[in-house]
Parts: structure tokens; C-alpha cells; sequence
């Protein structure tokens, strides 16, 4: 986390890499979601929709990005804003990187308003949006 004090427009902050992503992480996402319209966590039935087989919708990357954002702040602020869109496929073996840049800070209010993105190893960006925080 980095105190309030250090953030500077332009900053980026982060990154938090996910390990490659494994069949078994997109069923259990899939349980957790209960999403099971845009996961497809079967090969056989995947192929029958057109799919090339197991993919995940870019849910998964937008609950990462989730995750990095909350590790910025823990106990010292909290989330205002979270707006995350997926703008591409999440594929077993991708390992995904989600990164955010500072864009605005108001000392008056103590938010700072971040943009964030999501992205596989091959620099394809599979999520991306903005985020405002609030430090005590």
C-alpha cells in the first residue's frame, strides 16, 4: 500500500500478476460467480458453441482487478468507485497482470482516481475501467 502522501499523478501502482490460469480455476470461479452462461468450463460443449475450448469470460480479470485496487488502500481508505468492462476472451494458460495509474488526486477530499487495466501475457488487454479511492 502507499500512503496517500506519495501519490503523484501519473504513478502506476501495481502490478499484481495471477499465475497461469488452469482449467479447475475457471470451474471454481465459476461456482463462486455462479456464472455459468459465460464460462464454459467443459472442452466438448465449449467446441459445440464455437468456442476453441475452455475459455473464461473477462469476469475473472475484473475480479482481479478487484483485488488489486482493495490491496492499495486495505485499512487506510476504501473503494468509491469501481468500473471495470471486459474487452476481451480469458484463455487457460493466460497469466494475467492488472496494473492502475494514478489520473487525478484531490488533497481536498483525499480520493485519488485511478485507471486500471488487465492484461495477458501475450499484451493483449482483456479488462480496463476506473476506480476511485478514499483515504482516511
Amino acid at each position: 500500500m502507499i500512503p496517500f502522501n506519495e501519490l503523484k499523478i501519473g504513478l502506476d501502482l501495481g502490478p499484481l500478476i495471477k499465475p497461469p490460469i488452469e482449467k479447475v480455476d475457471l470451474v471454481k470461479y465459476c461456482g463462486v460467480a455462479q456464472d455459468f452462461h459465460l464460462i464454459h468450463t467443459d472442452d466438448e460443449l465449449a467446441r459445440k458453441d464455437g468456442l476453441p475450448g475452455v475459455i473464461a469470460h473477462g469476469m475473472l480479470s475484473m475480479g482481479y482487478l478487484c483485488q488489486l485496487v482493495g490491496q492499495l488502500v486495505e485499512t487506510k481508505g476504501f473503494i468509491r468507485r469501481l468500473q471495470v468492462r471486459f474487452t476481451g476472451m480469458v484463455f487457460p494458460g493466460d497469466i494475467i497482470t492488472c496494473r492502475a495509474k494514478v489520473i487525478n488526486i484531490n488533497e481536498n477530499t483525499r480520493t485519488v482516481e485511478l485507471e486500471v487495466t488487465a492484461e495477458t501475457s501475450n499484451g493483449k488487454i482483456v479488462s480496463i475501467g476506473e476506480s476511485t479511492l478514499i483515504y482516511y
